[in-house]
């Protein structure tokens, strides 16, 4: 191995991981989110944005939501985490603190995701980044959410006094990492369809959010990733979302690891199930989004 090839890519990454220890935090609303029901912290959804050392304006980023039963966030191992990630491979990260039960339930949690990436989006100069190469990557609930986002998108309105609104909620891709997708089904993750429709939602409403069910051929790209063992969120969830794509055209790309209870994360402590990171940015690169 020739070490000096190896010292910028290995100097860019420190650089990167230093550069996100001081992340900006950003209100989605500065006037106060719709519908919020006082003015703490939960009730002020953000973006902590992370943004790699290295300038390059055509870069890709990625709006990333945590997990947590859509009753907590795991900001840290499905958050800050994988926007440090991120930023080692060049890519900019905006982590997403979107409103929970039992204070908020839908549609609290995808107006925060529509209106994270509109952000990125109408501000994507400002952040360094290129306005078609944004997606967003979800797990578990987090994923429920992200796939939501993928197939419950608004075009913007070019008439609203706010630029954000101006443009699409859109992603141009999605990441479901062991996500939650089905809400009918015997895989259905009961606690996360609790925290975000409450005890006794509407059977339409409930089905109209079974992800899987939603899949249009406007659907953006998706890459899946899920394990055997994983009995918290059954892999049948990316398995029916995957065959909702595939039914309808989009490109899409699946690995289902035999290994791995629920929350892995990137799963670092793992020698096998942590290349699924990898496959990950081979797929970034086949899309064409990755240099």
């Amino acid at each position: 191995m020739n070490m000096a090839r190896q010292l910028p890519a290995a100097a860019l990454l420190l650089a990167s991981v230093a550069a996100a220890q001081n992340p900006e935090v950003e209100l989605l609303w500065r006037g106060g989110a719709p519908g919020a029901v006082g003015g703490e912290e939960a009730d002020r959804p953000s973006l902590t944005i992370y943004r790699p050392a290295a300038p390059n304006p055509g870069r890709m980023a990625v709006v990333v939501c945590p997990g947590g039963g859509y009753q907590h966030l795991a900001v840290d191992h499905e958050g800050r985490q994988i926007a440090e990630w991120l930023n080692g491979h060049g890519i900019a990260a905006f982590v997403l603190r979107y409103r929970i039960a039992p204070r908020y339930y839908h549609p609290a949690p995808i107006q925060d995701a529509q209106r994270a990436l509109r952000m990125a989006r109408s501000r994507a100069d400002e952040f360094g980044v290129a306005a078609g190469r944004i997606g967003i990557w979800g797990f578990s609930a987090g994923g429920h959410l992200a796939s939501t986002a993928a197939t419950r998108f608004q075009a913007g309105d070019p008439a609203s006094p706010d630029p954000v609104e101006r443009v699409s909620s859109r992603p141009d891709f999605a990441v479901l990492a062991y996500p939650v997708i089905s809400f009918t089904t015997e895989y259905a993750h009961q606690g996360s369809r609790r925290n975000l429709l409450g005890e006794d939602a509407d059977p339409k409403l409930v089905a109209s959010l079974s992800s899987e069910a939603q899949v249009t051929k406007e659907t953006p790209p998706v890459f899946l990733f899920h394990t055997n063992e994983d009995t918290g969120v059954p892999p049948e969830n990316s398995v029916l979302f995957y065959l909702a794509l595939r039914k309808h055209g989009i490109p899409a790309e699946m690995h289902i690891y035999e290994p791995g209870k629920h929350g892995v994360g990137l799963a670092r402590d793992h020698a096998a199930l942590s290349t699924w990171g990898d496959l990950l940015l081979n797929w970034f690169r086949t899309r064409g989004w990755l240099e």
